[in-house]
């Protein structure tokens, strides 16, 4: 099993929350197009043959480029690697570019899963956060996907920003499960260096984030949604059952994925790389037909590390048995020594030879992972 993420680096405009690779001009877009399809050729044994399951449009905004361009896309993927019949494809949009049109469209170009950039459905929120369009296409965008047939639609919300009180992320969630969305992603809102909210907030002329807030709206968010019959299956990520992303998925379960674009990563399950965060060097490097890419092969301290960072995040946990095998006996039973101090503060449980974050540990789930980094 394996996944194809490709990363569409264009905006209408900077979110002041975003540190992710963008540009808001759509100058190069032409020559993006035509560099990412260089590279689907030059990257086809990257997968080693393996059958790919998933193919995420990620970005910046992916639902900026027209559907005749994602399916040129598409095409190249499929005539390049074995792709699965069934396989899930996903497209980032934001609710400003999907009409009834454009939906049926990439509908009938192969989309078969929507990630929809809501973020919230208050005015107040939005502007705040400099997002290009306003709650009533948040709401309507939803509608008319459904009304064209796409069911496997999973949305993004923020908590925790100045504007949103206790009652109104109540609200956006309330909202959400009313319409009948199978897949939740919610990210506590922060402060990445360089971005204009942290520029913002330097000079006093934003609030700075509240973590208690964050942290109540985030144990709030646990409760109303398990109540409502979803999953939490990730951290950032609930789902109703049979709903989870299949592609992020085989990220928290160390599959092999292809990472194709500017400041796209890689990852074949020993090594990883990871291209130029620079769209001109990126066209420029594909014209000349080289993957301008860095590689970094992962010692077996990083591949234990990097395990459990991602199975704590996850419902399943970390497996003893499973260290055991991959990495020594020993090591599995030092894992289960460090985790005992969380353990006692009732952040982490034990059940069998599983080690799992506990609803009170993962408001700590970086912190408790990095204490048990080797």
């Amino acid at each position: 099993m394996a996944g194809i993420y490709l990363h569409i680096p264009f905006c209408k405009q900077a979110c002041y929350y975003c540190n992710f690779h963008f540009s808001t001009s759509l100058r190069q877009k032409d020559e993006l197009v035509a560099a990412l399809l260089k590279e689907i050729v030059l990257q086809k044994d990257y997968l080693s043959g393996e059958t790919v399951q998933t193919i995420y449009f990620g970005g910046g905004t992916p639902s900026l480029l027209t559907v005749a361009e994602l399916q040129q896309l598409l095409d190249a993927l499929r005539s390049t690697f074995p792709v699965a019949a069934d396989a899930e494809i996903t497209l980032e949009a934001n609710p400003d570019d999907l009409d009834s049109g454009r939906l049926e469209s990439l509908r009938d170009a192969g989309i078969n899963r929507l990630s929809i950039g809501i973020q919230s459905f208050h005015e107040a929120d939005l502007r705040w956060m400099n997002r290009a369009h306003n709650s009533e296409q948040a709401l309507r965008c939803i509608t008319d996907a459904q009304k064209v047939g796409f069911r496997n639609i999973t949305i993004d919300l923020i908590y925790g920003g100045p504007t949103l009180t206790d009652e109104g992320w109540q609200e956006n969630v309330a909202q959400t499960i009313a319409l009948g969305i199978p897949h939740i992603s919610c990210y506590a809102l922060t402060v990445e260096p360089g971005t204009a909210l942290d520029h913002f907030i330097s000079k006093k002329k934003m609030e700075p984030t509240d973590p208690d807030k964050a942290a109540r709206h985030f144990e709030l968010l646990m409760q109303w949604l398990e109540a409502a019959g979803f999953e939490h299956y990730e951290i950032s990520n609930f789902g109703k059952p049979g709903w989870h992303s299949r592609h992020n998925s085989s990220y928290w379960q160390g599959q092999q994925y292809l990472g194709l674009g500017p400041s796209a990563h890689s990852f074949n399950g020993h090594s990883r790389q990871w291209n130029i965060a620079n769209n001109a060097q990126y066209i420029r490097s594909l014209a000349a037909g080289k993957v301008p890419s860095e590689l970094e092969t992962l010692t077996t301290a990083m591949q234990f590390n990097e395990y459990i960072m991602t199975s704590l995040r996850t419902a399943s946990g970390c497996n003893l048995e499973w260290v055991a095998e991959k990495f020594s006996a020993p090591q599995s039973s030092q894992l289960l020594a460090s985790s005992q101090p969380f353990i006692s503060k009732g952040w982490m449980e034990q059940k069998g030879e599983t080690l799992r974050l506990t609803k009170a540990g993962r408001l700590f789930a970086d912190g408790i992972a990095a204490d048990l980094f080797i």
